[in-house]
């Protein structure tokens, strides 16, 4: 039975999307690669075995753990749980070769939590660069309020992920990261941005909020312990999913060869979200 899908730009092959999820428990994109075949996603790295590439990955709805791995409980810690949920694939809307409409369903415990609408394409921006487009909307379907937290909304500071995650590869070197204005891990993450790149060995990758909604999540940014950037749903305080209501976010990210510098990066983002 087929379980992939494979994204394409310009013709050329940029991406693999797993759908139907295994023990993983959410469908991912890897590998995602640069027009030069540069791999720029990691699939269950030994140090995170629940990192899968590029996904939409959340470890508290309201306490259903839909991140992976262990989940962090107040006054306790980092626990395994048997509260881990599944975004089933339920058909596609649109699949083409450069992007597809996918409909899935949260689910834990017997039953569904939330009804994800998401949106994928690619678009090239240049020789050596192109944009992954990532939307998604979340609705709650039940009669019941639900919430979207975090690691640093059940007591761990600084551990606001939950929302969309890239998992980069992990190199030698760690990688740089800097916004419009700032540079390094420790100042760009836990904070609003208009972008966020990383750049590592002959590659970059520029974050763009696409929506005002979108560009007031903090950004998670990790570079030292291992490379990842994610837009944080739950940052400082939980996210309220009222019965009937919908949560969007649409990121759009710059796959680039080379190393890109501030001035690159804000270019190629322009184009990128403009496109």
């Amino acid at each position: 039975m087929t379980t992939t899908a494979l994204l394409s730009c310009a013709g050329r092959p940029v991406g693999r999307y797993t759908y139907l999820p295994d023990a993983g428990g959410r469908p991912y994109l890897h590998p995602v690669t640069t027009l030069a075949r540069t791999p720029v996603t990691e699939e269950r790295p030994a140090d995170h075995l629940h990192h899968l590439g590029t996904s939409v990955a959340v470890p508290d709805v309201s306490g259903h753990n839909f991140w992976g791995g262990r989940t962090f409980v107040r006054d306790q810690g980092p626990t395994a749980l048997d509260n881990h949920g599944v975004q089933r694939h339920l058909g596609w809307k649109l699949c083409d070769p450069d992007g597809f409409v996918q409909e899935l369903s949260w689910e834990a415990d017997g039953g569904e939590l939330l009804r994800e609408h998401r949106t994928v394409a690619a678009a090239a921006l240049s020789e050596t660069a192109w944009a992954l487009d990532f939307s998604f909307a979340l609705t709650n379907p039940g009669p019941a309020d639900l919430s979207i937290g975090s690691p640093a909304t059940n007591g761990r500071p600084g551990a606001g992920y939950g929302g969309f995650f890239w998992r980069a590869p992990k190199e030698a070197a760690a990688p740089a990261v800097f916004s419009a204005s700032a540079d390094g891990e420790e100042a760009v993450h836990g904070r609003a941005a208009d972008w966020v790149a990383m750049c590592g060995d002959g590659w970059s990758l520029v974050f763009a909020g696409a929506t005002e909604e979108t560009r007031r999540d903090p950004w998670f940014v990790r570079t030292t312990e291992y490379p990842g950037v994610g837009s944080s749903l739950a940052a400082a305080e939980r996210l309220p999913v009222p019965a009937g209501a919908t949560v969007v976010r649409r990121i759009v990210t710059v796959v680039a060869d080379g190393r890109l510098d501030r001035a690159g990066a804000a270019a190629l983002v322009r184009r990128a979200v403009t496109a």
